[in-house]
């Protein structure tokens, strides 16, 4: 009796024969590399760009002191640094500190016989370090004056040879100083591109492992209020570096969050996997180089500065540094953006579920 040989079939052959996948086209693997190269290049100029090219441009202060006195240290601010400083004239010295105090303008000047530099280092170092320089052109530009007043008594015979004009000093004063904590402002320089990193984790993140539109929603929710408990917990509590409220600044800290997460989440509902990169280009390419963490908004040519304060990190950063040390100031502002950013992420979120739902019900 023989055995009977017979042949397996052709697909089953295939199917138990692991193929390798097709190589890649020569054209396509240049052409990938090229602009995986060209991404690159975009990164650098999106985080060296505005420092680089940065310069003090209308940087806001106050003049206090009699109009003739203002005009002429007007005159010697615009002749020094033209377009610099964007002057307010005020009567006395505190209504200068009222707006520094509100953050509506970054430093004062207040003229008299006792001249003094108002300045606020919780603004950053860069601003402290420009107005200590004008408290240095003020007092060499009064003491020459003093000087030649004292020459011309002495020509004219109202002063005895070799009298000498009172060495006059310009007072610098610290209105609204940094914590001790972080005497520097590092802290709160250094902890902008982690919260950044943050939101941007967290959406990516509950995009690609949570399924469910409202599930996403809630984990988006749970993740925000945690995180901001948490890093207020450290930056506040652990390190000093914010001040103020706790709570007030958790919230803070969780919107910014949730802002941003829910829109890279809400992306995602709408462009799939596309929308994870639009979310994250939004957030870490354009917003956080133009949030003015390390330095103010008018440092940034043109109206950078200005339009980064409509993203979450410029507004995240502006916010919780006027909830650490200008509570006068008008946050409604930040707080709006914010608000914003999270009402488009959970719009979208929610326009991404009906519209599955709707193409679902067509397949079937």
């Amino acid at each position: 009796m023989s055995a009977t040989l017979t042949r397996p079939p052709q697909d089953a052959l295939s199917a138990a024969t692991p193929t390798q996948p097709p190589h890649t086209p020569w054209l396509r693997s240049v052409l990938l590399a090229i602009g995986a190269a060209a991404v690159v290049v975009v990164v650098l100029l999106a985080f060296l760009w505005p420092t680089i090219t940065s310069s003090v441009k209308d940087l806001p202060i106050a003049i206090a002191g009699d109009s003739t006195a203002v005009s002429a240290v007007e005159k010697q601010l615009d002749t020094a640094a033209d377009g610099a400083f964007d002057p307010t004239t005020v009567a006395t010295r505190q209504e200068a500190v009222d707006l520094i105090r509100a953050r509506d303008v970054y430093g004062a000047i207040v003229l008299g016989d006792q001249p003094e530099v108002l300045t606020a280092s919780a603004n950053g170092a860069a601003v402290s370090q420009i107005l200590g320089q004008v408290a240095t052109r003020i007092q060499a530009s009064a003491q020459q004056q003093a000087d030649a007043a004292v020459q011309q008594a002495i020509a004219a015979g109202r002063a005895p040879a070799g009298t000498q004009a009172s060495t006059i000093t310009v007072k610098v004063t610290d209105v609204v100083p940094l914590a001790s904590t972080d005497s520097r402002g590092l802290g709160l320089t250094a902890s902008a591109f982690p919260l950044v990193l943050g939101g941007m984790l967290g959406g990516v993140l509950i995009s690609l492992l949570v399924a469910g539109s409202w599930r996403r929603l809630t984990a988006v929710a749970v993740y925000a209020v945690t995180v901001g408990l948490a890093v207020t917990g450290i930056l506040q509590g652990w390190f000093g570096i914010l001040q103020g409220g706790f709570w007030v600044n958790a919230l803070a800290v969780s919107l910014s969050m949730f802002a941003t997460a829910s829109f890279i989440v809400g992306m995602n509902a709408l462009l799939g996997r596309v929308g994870i990169a639009v979310g994250a280009v939004l957030t870490v390419l354009v917003g956080n180089p133009l949030s003015s963490a390390a330095q103010p908004l008018q440092f940034l040519v043109g109206p950078w500065g200005e339009i980064g304060q409509w993203f979450v990190p410029g507004a995240s950063v502006t916010l919780l540094r006027d909830l650490s040390y200008f509570p006068d100031a008008d946050a409604t502002f930040p707080w709006l953006v914010l608000s914003g950013w999270a009402a488009a992420g959970v719009a979208a979120m929610l326009a991404g579920h009906f519209r599955n739902q709707e193409v679902t019900e067509a397949a079937a």
